[in-house]
């Protein structure tokens, strides 16, 4: 049998002692999947006259990076056709921005944004400061935490909102001591009244968006990602996209069961598990517990310094019980967002009570700050603890002084993505950016999660520096732990014959670079299932 494709390099970087020994050098793939790992030598008896034959001199061939959690549909949309907020330290960095927007869109157009930080504002965020520069405009931002909108008086009108109106989960409309909505929306229920009024963008140009923010994943070393979603138009762009061509990576889709939802709806989650393209799929059912600290919407043991972050997002508990014991007992794997330590504790009882996940182990999402006791229950109920540790080095500040630190208090900020003690714990820690509310290139986070600090940020003070990880750990927690988490650790998350062959192909090894110079480590190539996609321009930058 001879290989369709062999890729050799200074080295393959196996990350798992039982699969390739220390010198091999080359990996032969065929019929999408790898047929031999060793040295060229031992793999020139592969090489037929139709194999393609890449050579990366200098190169190190890991397993493909998977990001277990981002919003790839919404994330490219919202980005595509919002402003772009990252950075803006003020309300005057944040107008500036807007105003370049205005200058290209008739009065009446919306303005979307997102990325806003909430610390811009002196005090609780409103959209009333909008309509002082912008008068008439209706403008809408979304938060950098995705779980709120400020919005213009002139949006709040366009899209009928009073304060009045009631939701199921913990959404609410703000209103201020007049009783009139000042602009803050909170939670998804209340921001989709918002999303109804945005210009409708066309499958056509919503499927653009995505393919050139998943080119731009690919080309930062992603052959995979995890969508923790699955909702209109997803599927209409997937198909889209491959009915002109390819996705540049691998997809696992679980879409949202919004809180308090009924059977009905349940049922309707479970009909879409496997539906699939050739790239993407439906696996797996997701739930938010919880909001956002930053928003109040958290559910902590303890209520914050506003009396706030102490209800679940799930009004009816029950409800959650009864929806995670439905889609475990049908073999449907479930991810649980949950951020504050009571939920982390509520959503780990439940999947104690409702048992084992067959396909793939449960998952718990975010985990922004739990105690003690509840570290080592992840190894023990084999519940995977997916962490987006960018949340921690891009979102709060090593003095306190940031809006996530100063609700919540300093006891709990000091428990505060605890990414070094659940591995030193057991437990299987698979990372992820959450992307677009976290950089998207895997090369960003795995940095950061080295050292607990922005890493274009020399004199930032690390958070929590006691919770960084190795590189070793922290590419693990993008290969192999990825694999496992979605029940895939017989094909994916590693170099070894009979895997899928997803592999990153890195000029430098990563594990002999200081955590600064792995964001400049150029992409040479990812292959996806067999399909080898080379990289010209591999500069590191926020995406």
């Amino acid at each position: 049998m001879h290989a369709d494709v062999i890729t050799l390099a200074h080295r393959v970087e196996h990350l798992a002692a039982d699969t390739v020994g220390p010198s091999a050098d080359a990996v032969a793939i065929a019929d999408g999947r790898i047929i031999a790992v060793g040295t060229a030598s031992d793999l020139e008896p592969l090489r037929g006259p139709g194999t393609a034959v890449h050579d990366f001199p200098g190169a190190v061939i890991l397993p493909g990076l998977t990001d277990v959690h981002a919003h790839p549909v919404w994330g490219s949309i919202s980005t595509g056709s919002g402003v772009d907020l990252f950075g803006a330290t003020t309300l005057g960095q944040v107008f500036a921005r807007l105003a370049a927007a205005a200058d290209t869109r008739a009065t009446d157009e919306w303005i979307t944004g997102y990325d806003l930080d909430v610390n811009v504002f002196d005090g609780d965020p409103t959209g009333i400061v909008l309509a002082e520069h912008f008068p008439g405009r209706p403008i809408s931002l979304m938060t950098s935490d995705a779980h709120a909108l400020v919005v213009s008086p002139r949006g709040v009108e366009l899209a009928g909102l009073t304060g009045r109106e009631t939701f199921t989960d913990a959404s609410s409309i703000e209103v201020g001591p007049d009783g009139r909505p000042t602009g803050l929306v909170v939670e998804l229920q209340a921001m989709d009244l918002v999303f109804d009024h945005y210009p409708e963008v066309p499958v056509d140009t919503a499927a653009e968006y995505v393919r050139h923010q998943l080119e731009r994943l690919a080309r930062s070393g992603l052959t995979g990602l995890h969508a923790l979603d699955f909702s209109d138009p997803s599927e209409a762009v997937y198909r889209h996209i491959e009915e002109h061509g390819d996705l540049p990576l691998r997809i696992r889709c679980s879409p949202l069961v919004p809180a308090d939802s009924p059977p009905d709806v349940w049922q309707h989650i479970a009909d879409l598990q496997g539906r699939r393209g050739r790239r993407w799929h439906v696996e797996g059912a997701k739930f938010m517990l919880d909001g956002t600290a930053d928003n109040g919407t958290a559910w902590f043991d303890h209520p914050d310094i506003h009396g706030e972050n102490r209800e679940p997002l799930w009004r009816d508990t029950d409800a959650y019980r009864a929806a995670m014991r439905f889609f475990t007992e049908r073999g449907i794997p479930t991810a649980t967002h949950a951020i504050g330590d009571r939920a982390v504790r509520f959503a780990l009882d439940v999947i104690e009570e409702v048992g084992p996940g067959t396909r793939a182990p449960h998952r718990i999402e975010h985990i922004e700050s739990i105690p003690d006791d509840l570290l080592r229950r992840f190894a023990e109920l084999d519940v995977v603890a997916s962490l987006q540790p960018v949340h921690a080095t891009r979102h709060t500040r090593a003095d306190g002084t940031d809006n996530w630190s100063r609700r919540i208090g300093p006891d709990r900020v000091a428990h505060g993505w605890r990414t070094r003690d659940l591995l030193d714990h057991g437990a299987v820690v698979a990372l992820g950016s959450d992307w677009p509310i976290g950089p998207g290139d895997p090369r960003i986070g795995l940095a950061d999660c080295q050292l607990r600090r922005p890493v274009e940020e020399p004199d930032a003070a690390p958070v929590q520096p006691g919770q960084a990880i190795s590189a070793r750990e922290a590419y693990t927690g993008m290969t192999a732990a990825a694999a496992y988490a979605a029940g895939a650790s017989a094909e994916l998350g590693r170099i070894a014959p009979g895997c899928l062959a997803d592999l990153t192909v890195f000029a430098a090894n990563p594990f002999d670079l200081a955590p600064e110079a792995q964001p400049g480590n150029a992409v040479l190539a990812t292959v996806v299932g067999g399909v080898v996609q080379l990289h010209t321009n591999t500069a590191k930058g926020r995406s």
